[in-house]
């Protein structure tokens, strides 16, 4: 069935708590949505942010992000006081302050754990029987803060190697910090499961982004690191990235421990199974981040600044895929097939079934023999103007060289380039692709102050974009159903 949606990330609702949640905010959106005709919120992955703030390098795969607790819907439920609640109270700059937020907003939410326990007593209860993996999430966060948010390869070698003695007395040594993290976790859960259950009613389906690696620094790794390429000592011998192209000479060095493929497949896969399964508890439609590694991952030795050195290494394929399919049936998938692909990447792709991406904004290739164009898309795919590691349509617009700003007023049979925006937003309302996806600073027309991250860089102007007051308001929503229905897409 032919849709569209719009992608904006929590942290980028506007409220007055320095950062999205899911409070009045995010219902707004979603009514935005449905009045829209938009059938989908396309999100970026909801777990607790790591290194550079990014939700790329969460400290789990199966936590969500405490900055995502709503204030006002507990003061509303009697968990924080109104002076506590004035309290959280950030000026809206259109940039998260993750520096500030973070330390404050974590204290006043934990703070709220003696009057939680006594409001959501028995639902608490219920969350942590139901989740084991909040135990050991928890204590991760404890220890974290415990050694000054020293990274895991850091630690005490006793604790980092969770040897008995080492994990049980720190567990009675950090409990009362541990229980605070775990609520944490319930009030996170709680909250977003009557977000979602409101879009869904409302006839809105939620796409999130699972991230191929974990980070190292993570309770995944922690907890399970026989799954990954680490020494005894849980040092890595290489990592993870991608080797230098068009967009960056250096490449890029993520930093993320490799899988041990051959211990995972041996065990069936688990692993991935339970990732899965952690990611389709939380979306209804799961967008599966660098998909060509399933198929094969560049290995960057240890010690290297830049990606420029590395090797291609062969990945579990269609068998993971398959395993993936057989376990979630009810659970459907997007492949980012960004990058350097060969034809086994696209055989994989479409033996999973799963539709892949194409990116207008990189269609106009003066030779006109760019994949992206509309008139090569398939139906299983899905369009959409640019991602969150992109710039917006109008900073790519400005940047567009001449010659292949001529061949999209060529290609889109536009007499000016101011028509391009529009031009170029229809053009991808109307392709073949069943799913349509927009960023909503494109449909607002921001330039590259809306832009949500530069990969390969590190800094304050990445995963940090907000919408200012009223913003949201100055979309037409019946404008742009009308504009949807005409192309079958309301």
């Amino acid at each position: 069935m032919r849709s569209a949606g719009i992608l904006l990330p929590v942290f980028s609702l506007s409220n007055d708590y320095g950062i999205g949640t899911f409070g009045r905010c995010a219902y707004d959106f979603v009514d935005f949505l449905a009045k829209a005709g938009m059938k989908n919120w396309q999100m970026l992955p909801l777990g607790p942010t790591g290194y550079g703030n990014s939700p790329y390098q969460s400290s789990s795969s199966h936590a969500g992000n405490p900055l995502f607790i709503d204030p006002e819907l507990l003061a509303k439920d009697g968990v924080l006081t109104a002076a506590e609640l004035a309290s959280a109270t950030v000026p809206n700059t259109g940039k998260v302050d993750y520096d500030t937020l973070i330390p404050a907003r974590t204290a006043l939410l934990a703070g709220s754990y003696e009057r939680g326990c006594a409001v959501y007593g028995q639902e608490l209860a219920a969350f942590l029987n139901d989740n084991a993996w909040v135990a050991d999430f928890a204590l991760f966060t404890a220890l974290k803060a415990h050694f000054n948010d020293a990274p895991l390869a850091d630690w005490p070698e006793d604790i980092r190697l969770r040897k008995p003695a080492a994990m049980e007395r720190y567990r009675a040594l950090l409990k009362p910090q541990a229980d605070r993290a775990a609520y944490l976790q319930f009030l996170f859960f709680r909250q977003w499961k009557a977000l979602k259950t409101y879009a869904n009613d409302r006839g809105v389906s939620v796409i999130g982004d699972l991230p191929i690696y974990c980070a190292p620094d993570s309770a995944d790794v922690w907890t399970e690191p026989q799954y990954y390429r680490l020494e005894a000592d849980l040092s890595q011998s290489a990592g993870a990235g991608v080797p230098p192209d068009a967009f960056n000479d250096d490449g890029q060095n993520w930093g993320n421990p490799l899988y041990d493929w051959d211990r995972i497949r041996a065990d069936g896969y688990g692993l991935w199974i339970r990732r899965i399964d952690a990611a389709g508890r939380l979306f209804d439609r799961i967008r599966i981040d660098h998909f060509l590694g399933f198929d094969r991952f560049y290995v960057i030795p240890a010690g290297q600044k830049t990606a420029r050195i590395g090797e291609w290494e062969k990945g579990p394929g269609l068998e993971l895929i398959d395993v993936l399919n057989g376990w979630f049936p009810g659970l459907s998938f997007i492949a980012e097939d960004l990058g350097l692909l060969q034809p086994s990447t696209i055989a994989m792709r479409e033996g999973s079934g799963w539709p892949g991406m194409n990116v207008l904004g990189f269609a106009f290739d003066p030779a006109g023999t760019s994949t992206f164009l509309p008139h090569n898309y398939i139906q299983n795919s899905v369009c959409y103007i640019g991602t969150h590691d992109n710039d917006t349509l109008m900073g790519m617009l400005a940047e567009m060289p001449e010659e292949s700003r001529a061949f999209a007023m060529r290609y889109l049979d536009v007499d000016k380039p101011g028509e391009l925006p529009a031009a170029i937003l229809r053009a991808g309302i109307a392709s073949v692709s069943d799913l349509f996806v927009v960023q909503i600073q494109d449909l607002l027309g921001l330039g590259s102050e809306g832009r949500i991250n530069e990969p390969g860089t590190v800094g304050a102007h990445n995963w940090s974009f907000r919408l200012l007051p009223g913003q949201l308001k100055q979309l037409d929503p019946a404008g742009i159903k009308d504009l949807l229905a005409l192309y079958g897409r309301a």
